[in-house]
């Protein structure tokens, strides 16, 4: 992975926390690609200067204490967070949540409609940051239906 980004609501409010990660010394580099560098706008020479694999692992652990980590890809995210938190010296990785799921499982009716109505009117801009931001606004939003 060359970025990692959580999102979450704090008091009302959407909070996004992401950083760029120098990839650890045993990661096979062949998962780079250059046309995903290419839609996200990350260089793989910006990565030269990120913060060490490891380091980012103790800060998103931090991050997702007492937290259910949830993401519209799954599976995609869950490989990426158990290399992560591999790398920095950690077990398992906790379970990821499929946003979809949980959404339904939440609401239901005029809130649920309203969620994915913001989702379809804020299209995914492919950036991390504004891309996970914008599942919590949808969230956010079906929450004051």
């Amino acid at each position: 992975p060359h970025q990692f980004t959580v999102s979450w609501l704090e008091f009302g409010e959407v909070r996004t926390w992401s950083s760029l990660i120098r990839p650890a010394p045993g990661w096979n580099l062949s998962d780079w690609s250059p046309q995903s560098a290419l839609v996200h706008g990350i260089a793989r020479d910006a990565l030269r200067e990120a913060p060490a694999a490891s380091a980012v692992a103790d800060d998103l652990r931090a991050r997702l204490a007492g937290r259910v980590p949830v993401s519209d890809a799954p599976e995609f995210d869950a490989r990426w967070l158990s290399r992560l938190l591999h790398a920095g010296g950690y077990g398992t990785a906790p379970r990821i949540e499929d946003y979809d799921r949980v959404s339904s499982a939440q609401f239901s009716g005029l809130a649920l409609d309203r969620l994915y109505e913001t989702l379809e009117r804020h299209r995914a801009p492919h950036r991390a940051g504004p891309d996970s931001a914008r599942l919590v606004k949808a969230w956010r939003n079906a929450q004051h239906h």
